[in-house]
């Protein structure tokens, strides 16, 4: 042997043992169970001092754990990455049960590309893949909402004489259940009656899956028929069936029958937990039946259920709409005492009754509250602070917190731009409304049939019908289909002043239901 490779043979050992390490030990850290942690924030001044000092320092020590564990993954992932791309450098092999385990912390933490480009080498450096690879790697498409690709990996694996099992198929199904678009349950469910023909049997998780996606999708007949499909496979309905269609009834304001099957999951000695109480919460409070959402919210605590902050906001926005901000302050206050921790949607919630109220001192302090504990704004805490800014007649202003959402690193969305048009409008600013339309377009928002019916009206309130006529025609022509409101603005701001509008008969070939 050459002098060269004597030495050459030593060091490629030790690196081929190194790289191995590196890789084996992504399995062992993402084995580890982590607890969970929350965000803690100082809450109202009216919360107890002693669970304002508690909350400040269980904040600083979760924090900081958090940060520590955070930045440990990230760079042991990165390693492990770094030790694949040594490991082709200097043509180490390495096997499939070293590369998985990376593959399924780059799915973790969200880097999609990187896992994408990782599992390509793997099958150029010829490391055959198992079913776990492509399950894996399926799952990190879907969650990318990559979901042909997805569908394209599945079919690869009969290449590899690899056969898709049930895990396959329920990643699958649940990516398209929360990925897909136009058509999704539709794909989803045929990928269930395509499991069967290929006699693989679905489990509890393919039915939970496609019944949590059809009550999401509001087709609440196509989620019983799936459980009726379920029950006649002999699976048995857990808690989690039943939460998903309690709480697609509740959403649909049905909470009667969302009761009955309450009392069916009572009936096959399956226990309530909190979702499901949430899930009812919800449903007394759509219907406003406040009386009832507290009992029920009471109850939970006697039953030894903790609300968690998705109950607690549930319950706060009701009061809120209701115009009770005594009672949503209270419970803004119960969830410090019992250490539920309030996030951005919570004080969404009370900004919003508190700007309804009028209550100003409020709000500012909510505002305070909010920086001085680091909980970020989003687009929803934005909106409601333009829309306030607007119903009081103040629409220059609403445009600099605009301006300031691009600061902060947010998207305006729609609704963002729509209120801020609808402003001006009623302000008789026509011009800004159209200037800001514009400025929507150039930054990628295209009008809307709300753009257009908030337009259409302030011009016709402005008595400038034949722009008014224009804009309608321009709706038409960019596709947009004229709704209720639409009609109404019509009938009320052009027919009955006498004027017709000009489109060609095209109004009266699209009908709304009335």
């Amino acid at each position: 042997m050459p002098n060269s490779a004597r030495g050459a043979a030593p060091f490629l050992l030790v690196s081929q043992r190194l790289l191995m390490v590196w890789l084996g030990s992504i399995a062992h850290l993402f084995a580890i169970s982590v607890q969970p942690t929350i965000d803690i924030h100082r809450r109202s001044s009216s919360a107890p001092p002693e669970c304002l000092r508690r909350c400040k320092a269980t904040r600083r020590r979760r924090l900081g754990l958090r940060h520590t564990e955070a930045t440990a993954l990230l760079s042991m992932v990165d390693l492990a990455v770094e030790a694949f791309k040594l490991a082709g450098h200097y043509g180490v092999e390495l096997s499939v049960t070293s590369c998985n385990p990376m593959l399924a912390a780059l799915v973790d933490q969200g880097k999609i590309q990187v896992m994408e480009n990782v599992h390509k080498e793997m099958i150029r450096r010829k490391v055959q893949p198992d079913v776990i690879t492509f399950n894996i790697v399926i799952n990190g498409l879907c969650k990318a909402g990559k979901l042909q690709k997805a569908r394209d990996l599945m079919e690869d694996m009969k290449v590899w004489g690899i056969s898709p099992t049930v895990v396959t198929y329920n990643t699958l199904i649940n990516g398209y259940c929360k990925k897909g678009s136009v058509g999704r349950m539709y794909k989803a469910d045929a990928l269930l009656k395509e499991m069967l023909s290929k006699k693989i049997c679905p489990n509890e998780i393919t039915y939970n899956t496609l019944i949590d996606g059809f009550c999401k999708d509001e087709n609440f007949p196509a989620a019983m028929k799936v459980f009726k499909d379920m029950e006649m496979q002999d699976l048995k309905a857990d808690v989690v069936t039943y939460n998903s269609l309690i709480s697609g009834l509740c959403n649909d304001q049905k909470i009667h029958e969302a009761l009955d099957f309450r009392d069916d999951m009572l009936g096959c000695g399956l226990q309530p937990n909190i979702v499901t109480y949430s899930a009812l919460i919800n449903g007394y409070s759509k219907k406003g039946m406040l009386k009832e959402a507290r009992e029920l919210f009471d109850d939970a605590a006697r039953q030894g259920l903790a609300p968690t902050a998705v109950t607690f906001n549930t319950l706060i926005d009701a009061y809120c709409k209701a115009g009770n901000m005594d009672e949503a302050i209270s419970l803004h206050r119960l969830m410090l005492e019992q250490g539920v921790f309030p996030v951005v949607s919570t004080f969404n919630c009370l900004l919003g009754g508190l700007y309804r109220s009028g209550n100003m001192e409020g709000v500012n302090k909510l505002l305070n509250e909010m920086k001085e504990h680091s909980l970020k704004a989003d687009v929803v805490t934005y909106n409601i602070r333009i829309r306030a800014l607007c119903q009081k007649g103040e629409s220059r202003k609403a445009v600099r917190l605009l301006d300031e959402m691009f600061e902060m690193g947010l998207t305006p969305n729609h609704v963002t731009y729509n209120t801020v048009i609808d402003g001006y409008c009623r302000e008789g600013n026509l011009r800004a409304a159209m200037t800001l339309r514009m400025r929507m377009e150039k930054e990628g928002k295209w009008a809307n049939v709300v753009t257009y019916n908030v337009l259409i009206k302030g011009l016709c309130n402005k008595g400038s019908l034949d722009d008014a006529n224009t804009l309608l025609n321009e709706m038409l022509e960019n596709g947009l289909i004229l709704n209720q409101t639409t009609y109404k603005i019509v009938k009320e701001e052009m027919l009955e002043k006498g004027f017709v509008p000009d489109i060609n008969d095209r109004l009266y070939s699209q009908s709304v239901s009335p």
